[in-house]
């Protein structure tokens, strides 16, 4: 196949990944720590394709900007055509609003991270996967297409939308995670938790629950209740006196946690996060993570799972024995373990080798 003949001609592989750079929050974060990874396993280039998801401008999240910065990557827009061993397309999603990719892939292999859940928990999609998955299909020759989950959850709704899907034929699962890589400097507790409770998020609608479970995760038994991205609660005028509402980026998230002992998760009931970022840097910075049962199972044990109408009784029942917040903390922190950049660099290393070997 002549289409291939320019790939594959190094001991290390070509890498190419297609992302839409201007993500805030976790995916731009995630591509990011992933690219620090990357760059010693093959020959990487970055592709942003410019999408209706946020228009014409040519912005990248800051995150993304430093990290090529830094590894002296020069991010090509609106490439015709990409060619490489692998290409790594990360969350289709941005591709919702399109009639087409226009550009063309040829590949080894491709690979689609699927940064956001394939199916809300209604049971209806959570965007229209159909589209964006055929719209990558037309673009791309392949030997192979593989999705990538990012969490159990997120394969969950993976593998439930394949089963009822035409499409399933075309597409493989990879078999272990592609998770984020969460590596971040692990803080110590304070020796005496108060009942200072916080949540922060970017400001999107599906990131809150609904005003009565808000009431009930920050009520007025607490010390302090601070939400960073509030943007939403301050537009609507939502006001508590007993809430400090900020908007996002107001404070550091290092100032937001000094803040806080307690960090209290709950999202719209039809939304669900896929894997959490926000979870593991409240863990890593030394707090007691209370949040529902479904981000308990990326977490597993490192979190509290429950309903906001138990938060009050187990945050008074913790600040009362302080030694049973420690032990919380203790068990929670080596969890985070799985989302090192060490780890990451393993799971990506066996893709490669079986890449190579199965297609040598």
């Amino acid at each position: 196949m002549t289409v291939f003949s320019a790939i594959g001609s190094s001991s290390r592989p070509k890498i190419a990944y297609v992302i839409e750079p201007r993500f805030s929050g976790g995916t731009s974060a995630a591509v990011a720590a992933e690219l620090q990874v990357a760059v010693e396993l093959g020959e990487i280039e970055v592709h942003a394709v410019t999408s209706r998801t946020f228009g014409d401008s040519q912005h990248i999240a800051p995150v993304l900007r430093c990290t090529l910065d830094e590894l002296r990557i020069p991010l090509i827009w609106d490439a015709p055509r990409i060619s490489a061993d692998i290409v790594i397309l990360h969350n289709p999603a941005f591709l919702k609003f399109q009639d087409a990719l226009c550009t063309k892939i040829f590949a080894r292999e491709l690979i689609v991270v699927t940064h956001e859940n394939f199916l809300r928990p209604g049971g209806e999609d959570g965007f229209d996967v159909l589209s964006c998955l055929n719209h990558i299909e037309g673009s791309a020759l392949a030997l192979r297409k593989t999705l990538a989950p990012i969490s159990p959850y997120n394969r969950k709704t993976v593998t439930d939308w394949l089963i009822r899907s035409r499409v399933a034929r075309h597409w493989n699962v990879l078999d272990t995670d592609w998770f984020n890589i969460c590596e971040t400097d692990i803080d110590a507790p304070r020796e005496k938790p108060e009942d200072r409770r916080g949540r922060h998020s970017r400001p999107g609608f599906e990131k809150f629950p609904v005003l009565s479970d808000l009431d009930s995760c920050f009520s007025k038994h607490a010390q302090s209740n601070v939400i960073l991205g509030a943007d939403a609660l301050l537009d609507a005028r939502v006001l508590r006196p007993h809430w400090t509402l900020l908007p996002f980026d107001a404070v550091s998230v290092d100032e937001f946690f000094g803040m806080i002992d307690f960090f209290v998760y709950f999202t719209a009931p039809t939304w669900q996060e896929s894997f959490g970022r926000v979870i593991a840097e409240a863990l890593a910075a030394g707090k007691v993570v209370l949040t529902n049962s479904d981000i308990g199972e990326t977490f597993d044990n490192a979190v509290l799972t429950c309903r906001p109408e138990d938060v009050d009784g187990i945050v008074s029942d913790l600040v009362a024995h302080p030694d049973r917040y420690h032990e919380q903390i203790s068990r929670s922190q080596p969890v985070l373990t799985r989302y090192s950049a060490k780890n990451f660099k393993a799971m990506l290393s066996g893709v490669l080798s079986a890449d190579s070997g199965v297609l040598a």
